[in-house]
């Protein structure tokens, strides 16, 4: 959908927006590079692109570009394939990977795809993240405890914990479950005393974390004793930095960039990469006080460029990345601006005083790494799931399973599957899903759309166009008539709020449902037509 006037400049609020963003973002851009194998100041370096170019390049008003959890198992894996047990060599390979694969985004972006993204069903999307989530979860945690875990694969990792757990180095866990408490704390802490949800639960680890690495002297090799045991502390245990910029920066080895290996997550990086971006993106417009729809093409174009700057020194790949873009929107972001202060903010700091970043724990950068990952895996996901229906449950879970089996292409590919599998059995004919007519007509202040065969995730394209009309400020009303929809799934019913709620002034009417039962009594749910 075409793109609104731009707000009202407030550079002050920019520029405290980007400031707050800065201080949520240091800790986790370090975070997310560590967990995916890269060097830490990677993620500050993506960051920094990112910001920088948001504003000149992206439409997205308000969403901030960085590194993200959602591609630290993809980054993670290339690094460990390519490098063979060489990290640095892996992860200069990995860097020739995220080169090849923006290049790919651009032309993504160029050929104007990006509105496919919409046809991603959420609960594929959600199992996806879910898995995600446990990986971080099943590798960070022992980093929390100051243990080298013998496993590799993610379950064998989660079924290693209560192991770690026993052999954990004391002061290690002591700094990584105080963070750990101030992050899962925080929420409910700043809800009664209100000053306290201006602040980050990210700096406050930090302002915690550090003199407690400085009091349990991590910067000094040495042993202590503790109950009859012995343990080891030293700088391998804080944040390694390189000591200026221009150091940390690296170049791609594309030695191997057509091997298969290479080309698997090329794939991974280009497909699960724009997806998660261009998902984002529509999150955050929903988010918007001024319901300013991006220019999704536009937007995925601006990863693309960044990406492929960010990978040709030395940085981890990018996304618009929601959680930071949420804190934009909360602390007052008016404009674009924002990222790119927060870009500045970055390269201003990390280029000043790169020191003080090295007594950052890295037990303290895990906590919010496990926390992240326990709330992308969280029980409320599989409880949101079931209430839509046992038929979205069913492609939550398996999206999450075979993602931990296997990987992510194979998890979304099967989820995706699955879902095609369900409504060939729900409507008249599989090709009917694919004949779906979409038809639109504009009276006075309301647009009546019809639909006519199955409405589900695959005719979303075709309603988007259909609701182009609905632009016009002076269209109060959309009607969704879902007589003539033998099926309709929880895709299409998500999608179709979610594209009137941007509109300038609609509001969205279902009709036609009485021959439709819902699967459960989510408002979202699909519903299929009642046998008589």
């Amino acid at each position: 959908m075409p793109t609104n006037s731009s707000p009202k400049p407030s550079l002050g609020r920019d520029v405290l927006s980007g400031f707050l963003v800065f201080l949520i973002a240091l800790p986790l851009c370090l975070g997310i590079a560590m967990a995916s194998g890269f060097p830490p100041v990677a993620g500050v370096l993506t960051a920094i692109v990112g910001g920088l170019l948001g504003p000149f390049l992206g439409s997205a008003r308000l969403t901030i570009k960085g590194p993200a959890a959602g591609l630290i198992v993809i980054a993670l894996g290339a690094v460990t394939e390519l490098g063979q047990g060489d990290a640095a060599l892996g992860y200069r390979r990995a860097l020739a990977v995220g080169v090849i694969a923006a290049a790919i985004q651009i032309v993504f972006a160029l050929a104007r795809v990006a509105k496919l993204g919409l046809l991603a069903p959420p609960s594929v999307v959600h199992g996806m993240l879910a898995a995600i989530g446990v990986i971080i979860f099943a590798k960070q945690a022992h980093v929390l405890m100051g243990v080298t875990p013998e496993s590799k694969t993610p379950l064998a990792l989660l079924a290693e914990i209560p192991w770690s757990l026993v052999r954990d180095n004391p002061e290690v866990l002591a700094i990584g479950a105080v963070s750990l408490a101030i992050l899962f704390g925080w929420p409910a802490l700043a809800r009664r005393v209100h000053v306290l949800a201006k602040v980050p639960p990210q700096l406050v680890v930090l302002l915690v974390a550090v003199p407690m690495g400085l009091a349990f002297r991590m910067d000094t090799p040495h042993d202590y004793a503790l109950f009859g045991h012995e343990y080891h502390l030293g700088p391998e245990l804080l944040l390694t930095l390189p000591g200026n910029l221009l150091d940390a920066i690296a170049f791609p080895d594309f030695s191997v960039a057509l091997s298969a290996t290479s080309l698997k997550y090329v794939a991974m990086f280009a497909l699960v990469g724009s997806l998660e971006s261009i998902l984002s993106t529509l999150a955050v417009d929903a988010l918007d006080p001024e319901r300013r729809p991006s220019n999704l093409d536009r937007d995925l174009l601006m990863a693309g460029v960044g990406n492929l700057v960010a990978s040709a020194i030395g940085g981890l790949p990018m996304i618009s990345e929601i959680v930071r873009s949420k804190a934009n929107i909360d602390a007052g972001a008016r404009s674009p601006w924002s990222n790119f202060f927060h870009g500045l903010f970055l390269l201003v700091f990390v280029a000043s005083v790169p020191g003080l970043l090295h007594y950052i724990p890295l037990a303290a950068l895990a906590a919010m790494l496990v926390y992240t990952g326990t709330r992308l895996a969280s029980p409320h996901e599989v409880l949101h799931a079931k209430h839509l229906g046992l038929d979205q449950l069913a492609l939550f879970l398996t999206t999450t399973i075979v993602t931990l089996a296997i990987d992510l292409l194979v998890g979304i590919a099967v989820g995706v599957a699955l879902k095609l599998a369900l409504h060939a059995m729900r409507a008249r004919s599989f090709t009917a899903l694919f004949r779906t007519r979409v038809a639109a007509e504009r009276r006075d202040e309301t647009l009546f759309v019809q639909v006519v065969g199955p409405a589900t995730f695959l005719a979303v394209l075709k309603l988007r166009d259909a609701l182009v009309p609905a632009q016009d400020p002076l269209v109060h009303r959309v009607v969704l008539d879902l007589g003539e929809a033998p099926l309709v799934d929880h895709t299409f019913l998500e999608r179709a709020h979610a594209m009137v709620a941007e509109l300038p002034s609609a509001t969205l009417e279902l009709r036609g449902q009485d021959h439709l039962a819902p699967v459960s009594a989510h408002p979202h749910a699909a519903r299929r037509a009642v046998r008589t």
